[in-house]
């Protein structure tokens, strides 16, 4: 957004260190940077993240719009990161009228680092259900696998998680981080900043786990299919029926696990059972 004072402070997400193998032999290793990176929003300090360091004023941007603090992109006035400092300060027009309260409420949940939701924000967001995308069987094999185009932090150091905003079968946006909650927040910031193509993204993709949290930042963002490599959670459940989102859990390969999937899921590429295959009773 042209409007918006906005530091472009990414850093390389990968370090090389000195390993030790178990054949003895030395060796340099590339790991996944992590960073420390203290959020002020109109000078009022919110919450410290861990972070790659990837792309510092979306995540910041999306950490306020995903926990109710950042209303709307029209009130951004500056968003700036100095690494020096560790900090990322952002200013606005205006703050929620109940800022002190939900500061003072918070619920930890179980996401990477012990994320937070900012207390009230299921009362108080006003999220109707979501119009329910229907998504092919054929589709859905088709985008695991050109997910596997991506991961470069991943596949170099390990230790992190993937998100990616997707138009069916089609990758739009992709991001890393240490944690999946700042991952998802880096492309919720990046909708609002216009630095990503994300028009029409009707699917999310996380390898993380479809917890409560997760639900609710995809919700807010739009989007009613969500997909993950790993399982899902009894109150995660609970908001994807409250929302009308489609859970696609445990997707590997040509595995998944559908949770609210009856007439919009289309089964048209059902694989061949196995010998051993565990049939369902």
């Amino acid at each position: 957004m042209d409007d918006i004072s906005l530091s472009q402070a990414r850093l390389p997400t990968t370090l090389e260190v000195e390993v030790l193998d178990e054949f003895g032999e030395c060796r340099r290793q590339a790991i996944a940077a992590e960073r420390s990176l203290t959020l002020y929003l109109n000078k009022r300090e919110i919450v410290t993240l861990m972070t790659l360091g990837a792309d510092p004023e979306a995540l910041v941007v999306g950490y306020l719009r995903n926990q109710g603090l950042l209303q709307s992109a029209e009130d951004l006035v500056a968003v700036q990161v100095d690494w020096e400092v560790e900090a990322a300060a952002v200013v606005t027009r205006r703050l929620p009228d109940d800022m002190e309260a939900r500061l003072e409420q918070r619920t930890v949940t179980t996401g990477c680092g012990q994320g937070t939701v900012f207390g009230r924000l299921l009362e108080s967001i006003s999220l109707k259900r979501l119009p329910e995308t229907r998504l092919s069987q054929s589709v859905l094999y088709t985008l695991l696998e050109r997910l596997g185009d991506y991961n470069e932090t991943y596949r170099s150091a390990g230790a992190v998680h993937g998100c990616a905003l997707c138009r069916q079968a089609d990758v739009q946006d992709f991001v890393e981080d240490v944690g999946r909650h700042n991952a998802v927040d880096t492309l919720a910031g990046r909708q609002w900043l216009e630095t990503s193509e994300t028009t029409g993204c009707d699917i999310f993709y996380t390898t993380g786990r479809l917890t409560s949290e997760m639900v609710l930042k995809v919700a807010q963002m739009g989007i009613s299919v969500l997909v993950s490599r790993s399982g899902v959670t009894q109150k995660g459940v609970e908001l994807a029926e409250r929302f009308g989102v489609m859970l696609i859990a445990r997707a590997k390969g040509r595995h998944f696990q559908a949770i609210n999937a009856r007439s919009r899921l289309e089964l048209d590429a059902v694989p061949k059972r196995r010998p051993g295959d565990r049939q369902r009773s």
